[in-house]
């Protein structure tokens, strides 16, 4: 999911706001608990995708000394993020950060902030994995093709993507742990739930920054197996931010401002009365302030309704559903292998669920985002409402 900024800034806060929630959603849309035929411990694809395209040499990963290479290199190319880049977020990068340090200093000589300018340093640390030859020899002051092979090429839970040369787009940040649904509805709910988040925490002024060796730490936790109803996840217990004073300290009341603890996903995304607000609340708040006509409140209600039950537990995700059906199908052995018989069942029913020709209420309810033919009840009695007071006029 890519959102457009309205400035350098903005795109900046939203990079580290979100990669905070970075686990929590990929929980949420955890859907890949089989691997390579096999029912497996984890219930997505991060940690499988980053070994895969995890080119680091025995070097780089520090089995070795460093002879023929320049780093020793913590993580692949597909993985977390190790840099927040808002000034809010330079107490909070807590992770050692690799970079290049000439590439480093040609930036923050040409007028490039130092956290910045830290940040894509880190990214070229790593070679490209591609050239073509028609693109050798590029000028560089008329595309981005080079940057663009480096850039494009580090796979992390969020990328932040500065405007194409000759173009009226802007500063970007893109989104990348969620893990793709069965059907439309599911991905415009995350999609949807995602947006929503953003203008939160731009109206709210909200800070959901935690160390990121702490969001690294969920990251693990949300790819086990069974995660939204199991798992424990570090967040912060206040979602306001704390006051900036020159001593430091914080004023009565404002001590807990900057404290984070244990939390499950029910309690993140639903809230808990007296504990923390939770996210789909503060959505709902946002959306109560703002002009939405009534059919797109009622399917966005639909979509957050989704992640709230998910959160919960009252629905599975999709990787829970998934081994569901293999353990109850009648060829499974009990002995996590996934065979062809129960595969080809699993692709069809897939198949027709993805169609509509078959419900799966246990996954997703009975919803529908067309809201001019099912309206939820409160909806439909609001809509009435408004005919009698136009009707009035």
């Amino acid at each position: 999911m890519t959102f457009q900024a309205c400035s350098i800034s903005e795109g900046r806060v939203l990079y580290d706001q979100l990669a905070a929630v970075t686990p929590i959603v990929m929980a949420l849309s955890a859907g890949t608990p089989i691997l390579r035929g096999y029912l497996s411990d984890l219930d997505c694809r991060w940690s499988v995708i980053a070994g895969s395209v995890d080119d680091r040499t025995p070097e780089e990963r520090g089995l070795e000394p460093l002879k023929e290479n320049r780093f020793v290199i913590p993580k692949s190319r597909y993985d977390s993020i190790s840099t927040y880049l808002s000034p809010e977020g330079i107490k909070y990068s807590d992770i050692d950060l690799v970079h290049d340090k000439e590439i480093y200093q040609q930036l923050v000589d040409a007028g490039i902030d130092e956290q910045l300018a830290r940040h894509y340093a880190h990214l070229f640390i790593r070679d490209p994995l591609t050239l073509f030859h028609e693109h050798i020899y590029e000028d560089d002051e008329q595309n981005t093709d080079h940057f663009e092979n480096i850039q494009s090429t580090n796979w992390q839970t969020m990328r932040f993507k500065p405007p194409p040369p000759n173009s009226p787009i802007g500063w970007r940040v893109e989104f990348r742990p969620t893990e793709v649904q069965l059907t439309d509805f599911e991905n415009a709910a995350y999609v949807t739930f995602i947006v929503l988040l953003t203008r939160v925490i731009l109206s709210f002024d909200l800070n959901l920054l935690i160390p990121l060796s702490k969001v690294d730490e969920n990251m693990v936790t949300a790819q086990q197996k069974d995660a939204v109803r199991q798992g424990n996840f570090h967040f912060r217990k206040s979602l306001k931010r704390c006051p900036n004073l020159a001593n430091g300290e914080a004023r009565n009341g404002d001590s807990g401002c900057d404290e984070f603890e244990l939390m499950t996903i029910d309690k993140i995304i639903n809230g808990k009365d007296g504990e923390f607000p939770g996210l789909i609340p503060l959505i709902e708040s946002y959306l109560g302030n703002v002009d939405v006509d009534i059919d797109t409140r009622c399917t966005i209600s639909q979509y957050l309704k989704l992640i709230s039950r998910r959160a919960s537990g009252e629905l599975l995700t999709t990787a829970q559903w998934i081994r569901q059906f293999v353990e109850v199908h009648p060829d499974y052995k009990k002995d996590s292998v996934v065979g062809e018989t129960i595969c080809y069942d699993l692709m069809d029913t897939f198949d027709r669920i993805s169609r509509g020709d078959v419900g799966a209420p246990e996954l997703f309810g009975k919803p529908t985002s067309k809201t001019s033919d099912v309206l939820l009840k409160k909806c439909r009695e609001i809509k009435e409402e408004m005919k009698k007071v136009e009707a009035g006029k």
